[in-house]
C-alpha cells in the first residue's frame, strides 16, 4: 500500500494528541502538523487555553520534531481570513495530501473552503456532546457540511448525538461517524502525589478533588451543595483545580457552611498529581461531556470516580466496579456516593485498583493510533 500523507491541524498539543502523531509517523503516514502562533494570555484565557498555552504547544512541537514529524508554521490564527484560507490551500495542493485532519472548529469551516476542488479527504473530530444543530447555519458550514468524509467521534455519546438529531431525514449516514477513544499510557503516570497541605488541607483529612475549568455545565455548584451536605464531624475537604475564577462560584462558595474547607488552586500543570492526592474524584458535569482526561487521569492513579451519567462518563466509570454513576444536576445523589466512599476504604480500593486495569485494557494510545490509520487507510 503507498504511503499516506496527511495534514492534521490543532491547538492542542496534549501528551495524547502528541502521541497519536508520533505513532502514526513511525507506523509509516507521511505526517505534517500545522503549529499555531504562540497567543497572548488574554487571548489564551478567552480561547479557554491555559496560561502555558505556548509552552505546552512549544513542548509538544518538540517532540513532534524530535521524533522526526514535519511541522509547518502558518502565521495567522484559525484560518479566518481569504488570504488565511489560500496559504492553505496552496500547502494542500502543493504537497499532494491525502488527508486533511482538523481538530478546531473554525479550522474545520476554512479547511472546507481551501479544499474546494481539491482530492483531499477531510476528517472533522468532535470532542463534546451537541452543540450542532440542523437549524444553525454554523454547524452547515462545520460538521453537517456533506463534503466532510468523516467525523471522529472521542466517545460513544458523541456519536449517538449525530445519530439521533431531528429531524431524523437530515442525519448524518452512520458510515460518516467513527468512534474513536483517545488513548492513555499508564507510563505517563509514574510520578508520586502532590502534597496537599500547600492548600491547607490538613494531612490525612479526607479530601474529594474536581479538576476542569469552571462552566455552567461542568456541575460544580451541585458538587458544593453536595460537601455542605455531608456529616460536619467527617471534616471534608473539597479542592477544585483548575480555572475557577466566576462571581457565580465566588458567590456560592462563599455562602456555603464549608467555604473554609473548599480550596481552589488555580491552573496547575501538575493538576494529574493533585488528583491523585485526593481520596476520591468527582466528575458533576450536567451536559456535553466528551471524554473528561481529567476523569482518565484520576483513574490511571486509582482514585475511585463518582461521575454523573453525562455524555461520555458511563464509558468511563463502570457504576459499582470502577466507581459509581449519578444522576443529573442531584446534589443528594452525589452526597450520598461520597458518604459510600468515606465509609468504605476497601471499596474505595477495589475500585481504584479496576478504574487505572480499565484505562490499561480499554483506553490504549495504541488503539489510538490504530484505529486512527485505519481509518485514513479507508479513505485513500
Amino acid at each position: 500500500m503507498r504511503t499516506i500523507k496527511a495534514l492534521c491541524i490543532t491547538d492542542d498539543f496534549d501528551r495524547p494528541t502528541v502521541a497519536t502523531f508520533i505513532g502514526m509517523h513511525r507506523a509509516g503516514i507521511d505526517l505534517t502538523v500545522v503549529r499555531p502562533p504562540p497567543r497572548d494570555g488574554l487571548e489564551a484565557e478567552l480561547a479557554n487555553k491555559s496560561p502555558n498555552y505556548d509552552q505546552q504547544i512549544a513542548s509538544g512541537c518538540a517532540a513532534l520534531s524530535e521524533a522526526g514529524v514535519r511541522l509547518v508554521g502558518f502565521e495567522f490564527r484559525g484560518f479566518s481570513k481569504a488570504t488565511d484560507r489560500e496559504l492553505l490551500r496552496v500547502e494542500l495542493r502543493d504537497g499532494g495530501y491525502d488527508v486533511l485532519h482538523v481538530f478546531v472548529n473554525k479550522a474545520l469551516q476554512n479547511g472546507l473552503a481551501a479544499t474546494r476542488g481539491l482530492s483531499t479527504r477531510i476528517v472533522a473530530y468532535r470532542g463534546i456532546v451537541g452543540n450542532v444543530s440542523f437549524f444553525n447555519p454554523v454547524s452547515w458550514k462545520r460538521f453537517l457540511n456533506p463534503r466532510i468524509d468523516r467525523i471522529v467521534c472521542v466517545a460513544d455519546a458523541v456519536r449517538n448525538h449525530f445519530l439521533q438529531m431531528r429531524p431524523a431525514f437530515l442525519r448524518l449516514p452512520g458510515d460518516r461517524l467513527v468512534k474513536i477513544y483517545k488513548g492513555h499510557s499508564l507510563e505517563w503516570y509514574a510520578d508520586p502525589p502532590a502534597d496537599l497541605q500547600e492548600f491547607g488541607i490538613p494531612s490525612g483529612a479526607f479530601v474529594v478533588g474536581c479538576v476542569g475549568t469552571y462552566r455552567p455545565r461542568k456541575g460544580i455548584e451541585q458538587l458544593i451543595e453536595a460537601m455542605a451536605k455531608l456529616p460536619e464531624h467527617w471534616q471534608a475537604h473539597l479542592l477544585l483545580v483548575g480555572y475557577m475564577d466566576s462571581p457565580v462560584l465566588e458567590k456560592k462558595i462563599a455562602q456555603s457552611p464549608i467555604a473554609e474547607r473548599i480550596h481552589r488552586s488555580g491552573y496547575r500543570q501538575d493538576a494529574p498529581l493533585l488528583t491523585a492526592a485526593c481520596d476520591v474524584f468527582v466528575l458533576p458535569s450536567v451536559k456535553r461531556e466528551g471524554l473528561s482526561r481529567a476523569l482518565i487521569e484520576a483513574m490511571v492513579y486509582r482514585i475511585p470516580s463518582i461521575a454523573t451519567d453525562c455524555g461520555g462518563n458511563p464509558e468511563l466509570v463502570v457504576d459499582g466496579v470502577t466507581g459509581l454513576l449519578v444522576p443529573v444536576r442531584d446534589p443528594g445523589a452525589i452526597s450520598d456516593a461520597i458518604c459510600r466512599m468515606y465509609k468504605d476504604p476497601d471499596m474505595r480500593r477495589r475500585m481504584g485498583k479496576a478504574a487505572r486495569d480499565r484505562i490499561k485494557t480499554s483506553f490504549r494510545i495504541e488503539d489510538t493510533i490504530e484505529q486512527t490509520i485505519a481509518l485514513y487507510q479507508s479513505l485513500v
